[in-house]
C-alpha cells in the first residue's frame, strides 16, 4: 500500500471521527435544550398552580397577568398579594414538583416588600441530606407588591444532565469507540512505519554486505587469472584488506543488534578509561581509506578508573568516532575530552561535521533511525550505532546527550 493511499485513509478516518463527534455533540446539545425547555415548562406550570391554590386559600383575586416570572435560568419568582403560610407553601411546592417529576433540589424564600426583609428562606431536597438555611439570600424588591416568593434551582444543570441517561451512555460508548478506533489507527501507522524501517534496514544491510563481497570476489578473480606485478599485487591485496575490514565492521554492527535485542549483560571490571580511549582511537589508524590524522585527546579527568564493560564501552566509543568521521565533508577534526565533576566522569566527543537539525536530535538514538537526506545516500549505515551507544551508556547507569548545529558539527556528551 502506497504512502499516498495510507495518507488518504488516515485523512478520511480523521474526517469521519470528527464528523461523528460533531454529530454527537449536536444531538446531545439538542437533547439538553429540549430537557431544559421541558424543565422550564414543568416548573412554570407547577408554580402557577401553587399561586392559584394560594389565591384560593387566602381568598384573594388572581392577577390578570401570569404571576410567575423567570428572572434567570434557575430563578423564578411568584407574585402573591397576601401573607404566605410557610408550611403550606413548602407542601404545595413539593406536591406540584413531584406531580411533574421535577426532582431537582430547590431553595425558596418569602419576601415582605413592606418591610423590605426576607421573611423566610429554606433549601428543600428530595434526597435525604441535611437541608441548609437560606435565610440570608437576598431577593430583588418589587414595587407595588406586598408579598412574593422566589424559587431557585442551584443544581439545575446537573439535574438535567442526570435525566439524559441514554444520551450520556451513548456519548460514553462513542468515546470508547473513538479511543479504540484511534488506538487501532495509531497501531496500524506504527506497524507500517516499522515495516518501512525493517525494509530499509534489509535493503541497507544487503547493499552493505554485497558491495565488499563483490569487490573481494573480483579482486581474488584477478589474482587467480592474471600474472600481476608486485605493485598491482599489493594494490589488490590492499583492496581485499580494506573491504574485509568493512565487512567485519558490518558484521559487528549486526552482532551488536542481536546482543541488544536480548537482555544486555554488562560485565563490569576496573578499567582505565583514558587507556581505553587511546586504544580505541589507535584502531582507526589501520583503516587506510580514512583520514583521521587529526584526533585531539584532552584527557583531563582526575578519576579515570571506572567499573565498566570494556568491550561494550569501547564499541560505543568506536561508533561515536566512526560517525564523526563518516559525517564530515572535509578532513575530520575530532576532539575527545574527559573531565571530572561532582563525582561524575564526563566524556565529550566533538566534531566539525555536517551537524544534525534540531527536529532530528531527539530521534537519532532510536533504533534504525537515520536523518533524512532526500535522494542523497552518500553515507551508508543501518541506523543502529547511536541506539547501541545509548543502550550501553544507560546499562552503565549513565546518560548521553547531543548538541549540534547544521554545518557546524556535533558534540556528544556521556556522563557516568
Amino acid at each position: 500500500m502506497s504512502n499516498a493511499t495510507i495518507r488518504t485513509i488516515v485523512i478520511l478516518a480523521l474526517i469521519s471521527i470528527l464528523g461523528i463527534i460533531i454529530t454527537q455533540v449536536y444531538w446531545v446539545r439538542r437533547a439538553f435544550d429540549l430537557k431544559d425547555t421541558e424543565f422550564n415548562q414543568s416548573v412554570n406550570t407547577a408554580l402557577f398552580n401553587v399561586a392559584q391554590q394560594l389565591y384560593e386559600i387566602n381568598k384573594t383575586p388572581s392577577p390578570a397577568n401570569n404571576p410567575v416570572i423567570q428572572l434567570s435560568t434557575n430563578y423564578f419568582v411568584v407574585m402573591v398579594n397576601s401573607e404566605i403560610d410557610i408550611k403550606m407553601l413548602e407542601f404545595l411546592l413539593r406536591t406540584e414538583f413531584e406531580k411533574r417529576r421535577v426532582k431537582a433540589d430547590f431553595e425558596y424564600g418569602v419576601y415582605d416588600c413592606t418591610s423590605e426583609k426576607m421573611v423566610y428562606g429554606k433549601r428543600v431536597s428530595f434526597s435525604p441530606i441535611d437541608q441548609e438555611d437560606q435565610s440570608k439570600v437576598l431577593l430583588p424588591k418589587w414595587e407595588n407588591q406586598s408579598y412574593y416568593f422566589g424559587v431557585r434551582f442551584p443544581d439545575r444543570q446537573s439535574e438535567i444532565l442526570n435525566s439524559m441517561g441514554i444520551w450520556t451512555f451513548s456519548s460514553i460508548v462513542l468515546l470508547v469507540v473513538i479511543v479504540f478506533f484511534s488506538s487501532a489507527l495509531f497501531i496500524i501507522l506504527r506497524q507500517k512505519r516499522l515495516s518501512e524501517v525493517q525494509r530499509d534496514f534489509i535493503n541497507n544491510m544487503t547493499h552493505e554486505f554485497k558491495t565488499p563481497i563483490s569487490t573481494i570476489a573480483l579482486s581474488t578473480e584477478v589474482l587467480k587469472t592474471e600474472d600481476l606485478t608486485k605493485e598491482r599485487l599489493v594494490n589488490y591485496a590492499s583492496i581485499i584488506e580494506s573491504e574485509n575490514n568493512r565487512l567485519k565492521q558490518n558484521v559487528e554492527r549486526v552482532l551488536q543488534l542481536a546482543s541488544t535485542e536480548k537482555q544486555l549483560k554488562i560485565k563490569r571490571e576496573r578499567v582505565d578509561v583514558h587507556e581505553l580511549i587511546k586504544q580505541t582511537v589507535s584502531a582507526f589508524d589501520v583503516l587506510k581509506n580514512r583520514d583521521v590524522s587529526i584526533i585531539e585527546l584532552r584527557l583531563n579527568a582526575s578519576l579515570s578508573q571506572l567499573e565498566l564493560d570494556a568491550y561494550h564501552f569501547s564499541n560505543a566509543l568506536r561508533n561515536l568516532v566512526d560517525n564523526a568521521i563518516k559525517y564530515c565533508k572535509k578532513t575530520p577534526k575530532i576532539v575527545i575530552e574527559t573531565r571530572s565533576q561532582n563525582h561524575t566522569f564526563i566524556l565529550r566527543i566533538q566534531d566539525q561535521g555536517i551537524g544534525i537539525q534540531k527536529e532530528h536530535q531527539r530521534k537519532i538514538f532510536n533504533k534504525f533511525y537515520r536523518v533524512p537526506t532526500g535522494n542523497l545516500h552518500d553515507v551508508k549505515g543501518f541506523g543502529l550505532g547511536l541506539s547501541y551507544v545509548k543502550q550501553i551508556v544507560e546499562a552503565h547507569q549513565g546518560r548521553i546527550s547531543v548538541e549540534s548545529e547544521p554545518d557546524k558539527g556535533s558534540t556528544f556528551t556521556i556522563v557516568l
